[in-house]
């Protein structure tokens, strides 16, 4: 080996100029044939979007509990909630819905139970 073979830099992999997110989103559209239902794509856009209308619905509920009683119980339920719809937001975008739904669906089952439970 001699001393120029040694400074040769290695090869680098070849660079695309599409981000990352185009490449899955056409792959994702790839993977669902038609009569199949949603595309993966779909499914991500449609928890985000129900989970952003949760969001403010729980903040409306908020103050209207709060304008009725206040209370750091309604607080922090209704707050734990709202946290709970972000995160379920941010995990549709990130693909993992299957996970996102049962959070979601758990969650806002607890929050209204312990409405009722709990706050007076």
């Amino acid at each position: 080996m001699s001393a120029s073979d040694r400074d040769t830099p290695a090869p680098e992999a070849p660079e695309t100029d599409e981000p990352d997110e185009v490449l899955e989103e056409e792959q994702d559209e790839e993977e669902a044939a038609p009569g199949e239902g949603m595309t993966p794509k779909q499914a991500r856009r449609l928890r985000v979007a129900a989970a952003s209308v949760l969001l403010v619905v729980m903040g409306v509920i908020l103050v209207v509990r709060l304008a009725s009683r206040t209370s750091v119980l309604v607080v922090g339920v209704y707050g734990l909630a709202m946290i709970l719809c972000g995160v379920v937001i941010e995990l549709s975008r990130n693909g993992r819905t299957r996970l996102g739904t049962w959070l979601l669906a758990g969650g806002l089952a607890a929050a209204l139970a312990l409405d009722w439970l709990v706050l007076p």
